[in-house]
């Protein structure tokens, strides 16, 4: 593709050379090849700047760059942006033609919640037989099979990966992309140009301190989101819901349990096996009068009403008939690593769980308390190199809301394990909850699991889905519900 083409809706400069032929764009100097787009990026630890030379050296045929330089390699065209960060996600988008354009494209965002909500909505539109893509935590998938697309980041891909993605999405003829979007992802304009139909805001709680510094900063991180919708769905009972409703872009409607919305929740009955409530739904939501209607989902617990509220109003959006939207939400299986059972013959009620911030705490107790006839039992940790300040807070919950707590390592990367254990510990202590520290987490998981009694619930927490534990430089294979089982297999 021309680089002119590539450029499209953008401000730019031509400071050496006049157009070129791009058969790639690369952000990492590692991987300039011949025809490339070598776009230097301005990082947290690396300027893209300081490896122009070496692009050109490796075949790079343009080179986009923020910062003007004393000299330029010869041959090489150098083209001059505003903020290369934007103009990667703009350029990312025109490469590959601009496939959001093609479907209907829903973003999730919120701190917790955003990978149950788009499985939530899956099984919806998979329903209403709409062939479906979805984007996050979990990976890329395409009418429920993996797609074959590796991306690094932990929830939303990089620009160049994420339109390949989509683009991949198109040429499989998808109805409907329904993709979780993260703060840092919105921070760093990954999402730049890119339109969706639908944004749902799920919630803001503590969480990635260490980069956005204060919840005011995540909060409006969030919210360029709804900058870039032509609909929105806010949970009115969430922090920051005035300030995403001030968006100027999108259309909103809210849900809430506790405020006045247009979706709330009422009649709310936790089961062993899931939650019933009743959702009565003002006529801004739907164009037609105030009515109401009646849910179960399969998934425990309070916050799963909040997901599902979400969804509904989503859905409602889309024009989904109330009935598929609730056979929809009524036949979801659960979502990897999210108040996740582990199966076994010995009686014993062990969840493994994502929870890793403050409030998630808070919530997957509260939910296993609810169906929980003896102790509950949290096992848990702090990832390194993340927010500290929440470490002694949710020390203090768990001792606050547990009957016994596990106090482990979680992903210390370079930290210390005991160091981070230790500011654990300080929140822990203030409470009268009886607690043990194991440092090692499969030791750990081996001692809570023969601690268990029949009645008790065990909640492995911190992890999730996720299948290694980093610890130091290294990466190795760690997954708690494999863990777990073994353990299970001991009794």
């Amino acid at each position: 593709m021309l680089l002119k083409e590539i450029l499209k809706n953008i401000d730019y400069e031509w400071i050496q050379g006049r157009n070129a032929d791009i058969d790639e764009i690369v952000i990492d100097s590692r991987k300039v090849g011949y025809g490339s787009l070598f776009i230097c990026l301005k990082g947290l630890r690396f300027d893209g700047h300081t490896f122009i030379a070496k692009s050109a050296e490796s075949g790079a045929a343009a080179i986009l760059i923020q910062d003007l330089q004393d000299r330029y390699p010869e041959n090489t065209v150098i083209v001059k942006v505003p903020d290369t960060r934007k103009a990667l996600a703009i350029c990312a988008s025109n490469f590959f033609n601009n496939p959001y354009e093609d479907f209907n494209l829903i973003g999730i965002t919120g701190t917790k919640g955003k990978t149950t909500t788009t499985y939530l909505l899956e099984n919806i539109l998979t329903q209403f037989k709409h062939k479906v893509g979805v984007i996050g935590t979990l990976g890329a998938k395409i009418g429920g099979q993996k797609l074959d697309i590796h991306y690094d980041t932990s929830t939303t891909p990089d620009p160049v990966e994420l339109q390949q993605i989509l683009s991949a999405m198109r040429t499989e003829k998808v109805n409907d992309v329904v993709m979780e979007v993260s703060s840092q992802a919105l921070a760093f304009d990954k999402l730049e140009g890119v339109k969706f139909n639908i944004g749902v805001y799920t919630n803001l709680t503590q969480d990635h301190l260490d980069f956005h510094k204060t919840m005011e900063n995540y909060m409006i991180a969030k919210a360029k989101l709804f900058t870039q919708c032509r609909h929105g769905v806010i949970n009115a009972d969430a922090y920051g819901s005035q300030y995403m409703l001030k968006q100027g872009v999108a259309d909103f409607i809210t849900y809430s349990i506790d405020n006045p919305s247009d979706l709330r929740a009422t009649d709310i009955s936790y089961k062993e096996n899931g939650v019933e409530f009743v959702v009565k739904i003002d006529g801004k939501a739907t164009g037609n009068p105030t009515d109401s209607m009646e849910f179960f989902v399969p998934i425990k617990g309070r916050f799963t009403v909040y997901n599902a509220l979400g969804v509904i109003g989503a859905a409602l959006i889309m024009n989904i008939p109330p009935e598929i939207i609730k056979k929809g939400l009524a036949k979801v299986k659960g979502v990897p690593g999210r108040i996740q059972d582990v199966p076994n013959d010995k009686n014993r009620h062990v969840i493994i769980d994502y929870a890793h911030s403050p409030d998630s705490l808070v919530n997957i107790i509260n939910a296993v308390r609810e169906f929980t006839k003896g102790r509950v039992i949290v096992l848990f940790g702090c990832g390194g190199d993340r927010d500290s300040s929440k470490r002694p807070i949710m020390g203090k919950i768990a001792g606050e809301l547990a009957d016994y707590c596990v106090i482990t390592s979680d992903n210390p990367r370079g930290e210390d394990p005991i160091s981070i254990i230790r500011m654990v510990e300080e929140g822990t202590k203030e409470t009268s909850c009886p607690y043990k520290i194991i440092p090692e987490r499969r030791e750990a998981i081996f001692e809570a699991v023969k601690i268990l009694d029949e009645t008790d619930t065990l909640i492995v927490a911190g992890k999730g889905h996720e299948t290694y534990q980093i610890i130091g430089d290294t990466t190795v294979h760690f997954d708690d519900l494999e863990v777990a089982r073994e353990a299970l297999e001991l009794i």
